[in-house]
């Protein structure tokens, strides 16, 4: 969900930019930076946004060259009331006080920050509502060739995730026919540990040595985790290839796939059969890490 777009134009002498970024979030966040100037084009920037956007935290920003600007100094007589206000009381503490202090200068005063603002002035009302017209639509340009580069970086990024799904089933079936789940070396490994528990309790009857024995078997069957895995592998492959909005329901079948390898690797009887627990989880932890750029 990574992207960029930026584009420039004039207007009455004026060079505007309007940049737009795009990074990975697990929700749609907009962010706008417009300047009071063009703050009344939030709403419509934000509709156009949400109807290309799912996901991701996207920063849409406005910038122009001041030095082409016109411009005019404004007297911001509010702060220049508080500004007096404020030497009224230095003086009269200072008074109270026996303090001697000089008067204020009209420089000084002016020196204040707040007290003389500088105004851009981008023209009347017909030429504001000209540029707003033309930056709107710059915008909505922009957050096109925006879309478009996620749609490009989706195309590249499916080619990616349907390469670990594949490698994913590849070290399923690897398990799955795995000698350590034949019925000869799950026998062979029940009679062992059957033969331990004789040796650790004598007093077992034959009866309880069943149960036990059904009960190591029941916990080193993998079956329902390989089932799992292929059904996932499944599900996430014909998601893929339908495409549109399936970040979310990606990210979710990720996190059944780790459960599932980390089962799988808890149940194992066989170091070369948790060797492949383990490498499923490199696959699958490869996989999560790229979903999160899918809108």
């Amino acid at each position: 969900m990574t992207g960029y777009a930026r584009i420039s134009f004039s207007q009455n002498e004026c060079d505007y930019t309007i940049e737009i970024k795009s990074v990975n979030s697990k929700g749609l966040d907009i962010r706008t930076r417009l300047g009071s100037k063009f703050d009344s084009l939030e709403q419509a920037i934000r509709k156009k946004s949400l109807s290309l956007f799912k996901r991701g935290s996207i920063n849409i920003s406005i910038s122009f060259n001041k030095d082409k600007a016109q411009s005019e100094v404004m007297l911001n007589e509010q702060a220049l009331e508080t500004v007096f206000g404020a030497i009224k009381k230095i003086q009269t503490s200072a008074l109270k006080n026996s303090i001697k202090v000089k008067p204020p200068t009209i420089d000084g005063i002016l020196a204040i920050n707040g007290v003389l603002e500088r105004q851009e002035n981008i023209g009347n009302e017909s030429e504001i509502k000209s540029l707003h017209e033309k930056m709107l639509k710059n915008i909505e340009i922009c957050l096109d060739e925006l879309a478009a580069s996620r749609q490009l970086e989706g195309e590249r990024l499916q080619i990616i995730l349907l390469k670990r799904i594949d490698e994913i089933t590849q070290l399923t079936t690897k398990a799955e026919h795995h000698p350590s789940r034949s019925r000869e070396a799950i026998t062979k490994k029940l009679k062992l540990q059957i033969s331990e528990l004789s040796d650790s309790n004598p007093s077992l009857n034959e009866d309880r040595l069943n149960q036990e024995a059904l009960l190591l078997a029941t916990k080193a069957d993998i079956r329902e985790e390989l089932d799992r895995l292929v059904a996932h592998a499944k599900a996430a492959s014909e998601l893929l290839k339908k495409g549109g909005v399936i970040g979310r329901k990606l990210d979710f079948l990720s996190q059944e796939f780790n459960r599932e390898a980390n089962t799988l690797c808890s149940k194992s009887n066989a170091i070369d059969l948790t060797a492949i627990g383990l490498d499923l989880k490199t696959v699958i932890d490869q996989l999560r890490e790229q979903v999160q750029n899918i809108e």
